[in-house]
């Protein structure tokens, strides 16, 4: 049995009462990248020589008068920087870059003492839905590597299912974190939008990134939250509210709690046994006492094509700062100064990052903005008033992450638009700006399910509340795979 087994409050235990230490939960982090790393390619930067002596400088104090992050060991998506250690968001135009200061969440991190294992594999600048896009490797589930770990926080969930580090941070643009953790099996939240702070964090879509945490199970997320959630007064969209204690919202109580059900969510597109799986689950919690009835967000059919021209929108105004002339790549075919702009882009960018240049530069260009951009925006606002309208008499909403489990590598990397489709069931949420969290519900021929709650603005302990009830009367977060 790995260390990584036992829950965070245990692995606290464990060391408050002195029979491991920091350094043994560090070894068992780099121990186990060694042995299945090789097939899994989550890690893309290992930071072995600073946890290792951190480690040992933590072996030295009282575990029993510290929080329960203390001394556990943590993967780092890659486009969340790290002062001293390579951040790539996994792109040919970042290879190299090693930034000079740590992101608001890998400072709240240090603060509570975690160890940072090393950066870990995405798809680039965040763009895709498989971890098929990154520049270095294709990462693959653990549960069968000839399949899709999802993206574009795929290595992350990836990273956690394999057992390499007990928890993870993701990124979610329009689904990156929720639908991974549903495919690799772990439970991955993206809180409202506001509620962590995104300094620090590379952007692709400002108006859609959040950063959240990657785990094992519902109790382990919302400690995770808790460290990294707040106010940063370098970030002028982080939420000035306070943080709750996450843990104690873990009551096992959700009598009388209401439930809404999309029909859109669980309709046309949705595999059967995707379908199956949530109508039990909403079978489970009525056991429990919840009650749950259908509703509709009629707009959420139109929410793909706003995603994709606003999200574009914003990457390509983001992206123009990589340019070869302040960091990053530059090519060494140019003989003027506009070639080198454009020969660093086209070798430093891939084929996603490129394509959603391009949509983003013509939806914002001179005749267009009107009718694709604001457009969009209008329709954003439809899609949020349907949530809003829904949380009026509704607690939770609950459907699957996503329409079927993963599919395999290679499957769809020639159709862009199929690929596109996948997130249609994550990407209204980070449109609306609420929170969602996907837990483990189920599996189809040896690959997980996920289970997706939705929760009004700031709201997190109920999500939190629902998914730890459910996940608490099933086993499906029990299961590990075997690498």
């Amino acid at each position: 049995m790995s260390l990584f087994d036992h829950s965070l409050t245990k692995l606290h235990e464990l060391l408050a009462a002195k029979e491991i230490n920091v350094s043994d939960l560090v070894d068992t982090s780099y121990k186990r990248i060694a042995d299945v790393d090789s097939k899994v390619k989550a890690f893309l930067t290992l930071d072995e020589e600073r946890a290792r002596g951190l480690a040992k400088k933590l072996d030295e104090v009282d575990a029993s008068e510290k929080g329960v992050l203390f001394g556990m060991p943590i993967g780092i998506k890659d486009n969340i920087v790290t002062k001293g250690l390579r951040t790539t968001c996994s792109s040919k135009i970042l290879e190299n870059f090693d930034p000079i200061y740590d992101a608001t969440v890998v400072t709240k991190l240090r603060g509570v003492e975690t160890v940072t294992i090393g950066k870990i594999n995405m798809d680039e600048f965040a763009m895709g839905s498989s971890n098929e896009n990154s520049a270095f490797q294709v990462t693959t589930n653990p549960w069968n590597t000839d399949y899709v770990p999802g993206g574009s926080s795929g290595g992350s969930a990836a990273a956690v299912a394999a057992g390499e580090v007990p928890f993870a941070l993701g990124s979610d643009t329009g689904g990156s974190i929720r639908q991974p953790a549903a495919y690799c099996g772990v439970v991955g939240l993206k809180p409202t939008y506001g509620r962590v702070s995104r300094y620090g964090l590379v952007a692709f879509a400002s108006s859609l990134d959040q950063i959240g945490p990657i785990t094992r199970t519902v109790e382990d997320n919302a400690y995770l939250l808790e460290a990294i959630a707040g106010h940063c007064p370098s970030d002028s969209t982080s939420a000035d509210l306070p943080v709750p204690p996450y843990r104690e919202s873990l009551t096992g109580e959700i009598k009388g709690l209401r439930i809404a059900v999309p029909s859109e969510y669980i309709g046309d597109g949705v595999s059967e046994e995707m379908r199956k799986a949530v109508f039990d689950a909403l079978n489970v919690l009525e056991k429990e006492g919840a009650v749950w009835e259908e509703v509709s967000l009629p707009y959420s059919k139109y929410a793909l094509a706003a995603y994709y021209v606003i999200a574009s929108s914003e990457a390509s105004a983001n992206l123009a700062r990589f340019d070869g002339v302040r960091y990053g790549y530059r090519t060494d075919n140019a003989d003027n100064l506009l070639d080198m702009y454009k020969n660093t882009r086209a070798e430093g960018f891939g084929d996603e990052v490129k394509r959603r240049i391009m949509l983003g530069t013509f939806a914002l260009s001179s005749g267009y903005y009107d009718a694709y951009y604001k457009k969009a925006q209008q329709v954003r606002t439809l899609i949020k008033k349907d949530f809003d309208d829904v949380f009026a008499n509704y607690d939770v909403i609950i459907g699957p992450t996503a329409p079927t489990p993963a599919f395999k590598i290679g499957a769809k990397t020639d159709d862009p638009l199929t690929m596109y489709a996948n997130d249609i069931l994550t990407i209204p949420v980070n449109l609306a700006g609420v929170p969602a969290l996907s837990l483990p519900c189920g599996f189809k021929d040896g690959l997980p399910l996920g289970l997706q709650i939705i929760g009004k603005h700031f709201d997190e302990a109920t999500v939190y509340r629902v998914a730890d009830v459910y996940e608490k009367a099933t086993n499906f977060s029990k299961e590990k795979p075997s690498l």
